[in-house]
């Protein structure tokens, strides 16, 4: 039985519409890697976040907005945008039931900075604004399949065990990232600029936060799906203890 995989939603706001919904990049990646979709709106209710974990097998923590500051302690600046309380504390709930109940948890762009807050770490707010010398990491009238920049890798990280590669070229669409390291985890990758691209679990859990949008190249490079079969394996496997 192949094992489910809930990915996270967003809600969008269309003529006094509200629509929840994910970019199709992601369930086709889960797809491709053997696992089955599911997609958790965002909800207040605390119960139903605790049933979700009984359905899941793994998590996947999808991008979007930016996180709200005032949660990691900080005022906002100008340059932060597009924020929603309610996604973020549906999203934090949901990262913490998972790291008690192990399951697999990947975080992609916006997924990775809610990892790092939920774990006690903070976020720049605008990586063009707050840290000198930044390189483009938010190419404007870009396609989401094409790479854009270099990622050096930890050759002790989880994510070396994925590719065998100590450099890859990713595609980018951020202007935050991750600043203090949230406990728990740490980083496997950096751009060549400095900024945190990758962050990982310190001990043997499968926590993997990505900066860059792996979902959306798995078609046109095929070596991304590698983790999301990481991730379908690992759901596997925690599974399989689970239900013993």
């Amino acid at each position: 039985m192949k094992p489910v995989i809930g990915i996270t939603a967003f809600c969008s706001v269309d003529e006094d519409k509200v629509f929840c919904g994910i970019n199709e990049n992601y369930i086709s990646s889960v797809m491709l890697a053997g696992g089955i979709p599911i997609l958790i709106p965002i909800v207040k209710d605390k119960q139903a976040v605790l049933q979700y974990m009984e359905v899941i097998d793994g998590l996947v923590l999808s991008g979007g907005g930016d996180v709200a500051p005032l949660i990691y302690g900080e005022e906002p600046i100008k340059q932060t945008a597009n924020v929603s309380w309610e996604r973020d504390e549906h999203e934090i709930a949901l990262f913490n039931h998972a790291c008690q109940k192990n399951i697999p948890i990947l975080g992609i762009c916006r997924g990775v900075q809610i990892m790092n807050v939920a774990s006690g770490g903070t976020l720049y707010q605008d990586i063009e604004k707050q840290v000198p010398g930044t390189l483009g990491h938010y190419p404007l009238r870009t396609a989401m399949d094409q790479l854009q920049h270099t990622v050096e890798i930890g050759k002790d990280s989880r994510l070396y065990a994925v590719f065998q590669e100590e450099k890859i070229y990713v595609n980018s669409f951020h202007h935050q990232s991750v600043k203090k390291i949230g406990k728990g985890l740490k980083a496997a990758a950096f751009s060549d600029d400095g900024i945190i691209e990758a962050l990982e679990s310190d001990d043997q859990r499968f926590i993997m936060g990505l900066q860059w949008h792996p979902e959306a190249l798995t078609a046109k490079y095929p070596k991304f799906l590698l983790i999301f079969r990481m991730l379908v394996e690992e759901s596997m496997k925690q599974r399989a203890v689970r239900i013993r």
